[in-house]
Formats: structure tokens, C-alpha cells, sequence
């Protein structure tokens, strides 16, 4: 279960996520039972102890009478021991989620996403579609919600109508089935032009960075088994945003790989 975690982690899920596939699959937690929470996904994939060390005295006893203890913030000394016990998973593992979570925290920041693990299979976009005039975010609005025949799904930069009356960004809306098409066009153009992008993984594998070599594994084996990209979620998994200019789409995938849909 823990590995399973980690490595959904890297291959594009957030906490959120996983601890929700982890809750409707009936997945057993530590106390046996079902619910999943993510903040508990989250201590697991920074904990140091599934890797086989350990950091001693995160806690202490402030009362030996009642022996109530409390978390250690700097009190009294704190004692990492390296391979203190067998692991569960490997340490470049262990070391790749670290990596990854201080990528998507930079990621986060820069283009200011506070709910950066939030999609999901039926708005896989959440969090991932970026204003290529602004810098900011889209999102996700419906229009004619009440009649299905006129109904659309369309994103929209969340900085255009921010203050009433005016409007701050000149950026279109699109509708949601040109980000779907500008993944399955994304990931066409790699299985047709693979010489670019085989040549770069390939390299990659061989990267100091433990990060790097994960990516560079995943989208070797996903991208080239598989057969169809439309439709398939995983490729929405792989997309780690998508720029939307007025003219241009840029699909960027999770090893930041840049690919432009005219």
C-alpha cells in the first residue's frame, strides 16, 4: 500500500487523489478501517522511516508523571540514523516524492494555486490550465446549466472579470473539449515524432537527479504501449499544466517536456 502510494505520487496523482482511489477501492488504512484522508497521504509520502531511517525524538515527554508528550519543535535535540531499519520502499524513491512535492509547491506558488491536487477523472483539468497572457489561473465555469442542449463546459482566466466592470485580461475562453483534443493532439504528435523526445528520456535515464530518471522512465513505458490517446486518463495524469495563449496551446507535460498545438 505504501509503495502504491508513492508511486502514484510520481506518476502524476496528488494526495487528494489518491487518498479518494485509495477510499473507494475499500483499501485498509493503519487502524483497519476504509476512510483515507489526505493529510494522511501526505505524512506518509514525507515520512523518512519507509525508506529504513529514522528521525529520533519528534516528540517528548513534557510531564514524566502524566507522561504527556508533546511535538518537538526545536526544544530538545532531534537524531536522524540511516538505515535503522529495512525499508519499504527504495531510497530514490523516497528521495524523487521529496523532489516532486517541492516542484509542484514552486509550481503552486508561481502561478497561485492554492488547490494544485483537486483533479479528478470528471475535471482532470483542475488546478492545471494556465493564462498564457496573465500568468493566472483558469477555471472551470458552466454555461446554461438548466438546458442540456445549450449547455457548455468552457475555462475561463480567473483574473479577466476579477473587479466589476472592468476587464483584466484579454484572453478568450475555450471550451472544454479543446483541452481534451489538445492532449490527445499533444500525445499523437510524440508517437509520430518520437526521434525528439525518445533521444531526451532516454538521456534522462541516465540523470544524477532520481526525479528525472522516474520521469524519463513512466513516459517511455506509458507513451509508447499505449495505442490511443483519446480518451485515456492516464494522459491527462502525464499533463502537469497547459498554457493557453490567444493564438497557441502549450501542453507541458510532468517532466516539463513543452509540446505546442497551433
Amino acid at each position: 500500500m505504501v509503495r502504491r502510494i508513492y508511486q502514484d505520487y510520481l506518476n502524476g496523482k496528488g494526495p487528494n487523489r489518491i487518498a479518494k482511489d485509495l477510499e473507494r477501492e475499500g483499501v485498509i488504512n493503519w487502524n483497519g478501517k476504509t476512510k483515507w484522508y489526505e493529510s494522511t497521504v501526505r505524512k506518509i509520502l514525507s515520512n523518512e522511516k519507509y525508506k529504513g531511517d529514522a528521525l529520533l525524538q519528534k516528540t517528548y515527554t513534557i510531564d514524566y508523571l502524566s507522561k504527556k508528550r508533546a511535538e518537538n519543535n526545536g526544544e530538545v535535540p532531534m537524531y536522524y540514523v540511516e538505515d535503522s531499519h529495512p525499508g519499504i520502499i527504495e531510497k530514490d524513491m523516497w528521495e524523487a516524492v521529496q523532489l516532486e512535492m517541492e516542484r509542484r509547491r514552486a509550481f503552486a506558488e508561481k502561478h497561485g494555486i492554492t488547490r494544485l491536487d483537486y483533479s479528478n477523472d470528471s475535471n482532470p483539468f483542475s488546478g492545471k490550465v494556465i493564462c498564457g497572457e496573465c500568468g493566472g489561473l483558469f477555471g472551470r465555469k458552466v454555461w446554461n446549466s438548466t438546458n442540456k442542449k445549450l449547455r457548455r463546459v468552457i475555462w475561463q482566466c480567473n483574473h479577466k472579470y476579477e473587479e466589476k466592470g472592468k476587464v483584466l485580461c484579454k484572453n478568450r475562453h475555450v471550451d472544454e473539449e479543446l483541452l481534451k483534443d489538445a492532449v490527445v493532439r499533444a500525445f499523437e504528435h510524440i508517437r509520430y515524432n518520437p526521434e525528439t523526445y525518445l533521444r531526451k528520456w532516454e538521456k534522462d535515464l541516465k540523470s544524477e537527479s532520481p526525479l528525472i530518471r522516474h520521469q524519463a522512465k513512466y513516459l517511455l513505458e506509458v507513451v509508447y504501449k499505449s495505442k490511443n490517446a483519446e480518451g485515456n486518463q492516464i494522459y491527462y495524469e502525464l499533463v502537469e499544466c497547459i498554457k493557453l495563449n490567444i493564438y497557441t496551446i502549450i501542453v507541458t507535460l510532468i517532466d516539463e517536456t513543452d509540446i505546442r498545438i497551433d
